[in-house]
């Protein structure tokens, strides 16, 4: 089992056990709306903010394979260079946003949609490439730059295990631009 079935199966298990403390527990006759405990409120809070730092982090990854399709698409001379370094970024992309959540913000209250609505706002239309074939190469690696340094920067709040793959894909990222201006001729 990996790490991560291991984590799903004890956070299982907490929230049954919670789930049975509660039931055991007297309300001395009245009948109303219980109150969440404060551990389900933290556990409620950190979710939410697991589900925000994934969306952003998705969110970045997609900007950045709509650059490389934009680029490949103006310059498809460069398709023999660009397209092993797209298809790593299409499988980040798709590894940010697995991990058993929708890659959707966990939205219980108004206030906690608007906090994350705020915080994953849409990603701006895609910037058509440079006509220069090397313009494009630099304007490409600087979009890798960028999101090699937002996945670098969402390291401090992510959970240890989201932490390596965002520090994998940062690293990627990072190499990804070297290859596009300094590892290889264009």
């Amino acid at each position: 089992m990996t790490t991560t079935g291991r984590r799903a199966l004890l956070r299982a298990g907490a929230a049954a056990g919670a789930a049975a403390l509660v039931g055991c527990t007297s309300s001395g006759g009245e009948e109303g709306p219980r109150k969440p405990s404060a551990a389900e409120l933290e556990a409620e809070q950190v979710a939410r903010a697991e589900a925000a730092l994934r969306l952003r982090s998705v969110t970045a990854a997609r900007g950045l394979l709509e650059r490389y399709d934009t680029t490949l698409a103006a310059h498809p001379a460069l398709a023999p260079r660009l397209t092993p370094l797209r298809r790593s970024v299409a499988a980040h992309t798709k590894a940010l946003g697995e991990g058993g959540t929708t890659v959707r913000p966990v939205t219980t209250s108004p206030s906690a949609s608007a906090s994350t609505s705020a915080s994953a706002s849409p990603a701006p239309a895609p910037v058509p490439a440079p006509a220069d074939p090397r313009a494009a190469l630099k304007e490409l690696a600087a979009a890798e730059r960028k999101a090699a340094d937002q996945h670098t920067n969402a390291l401090l709040t992510a959970p240890p295990e989201y932490a390596r793959l965002l520090a994998s894909v940062a690293a990627a990222g990072a190499a990804h631009a070297y290859l596009l201006t300094e590892g290889a001729p264009a």
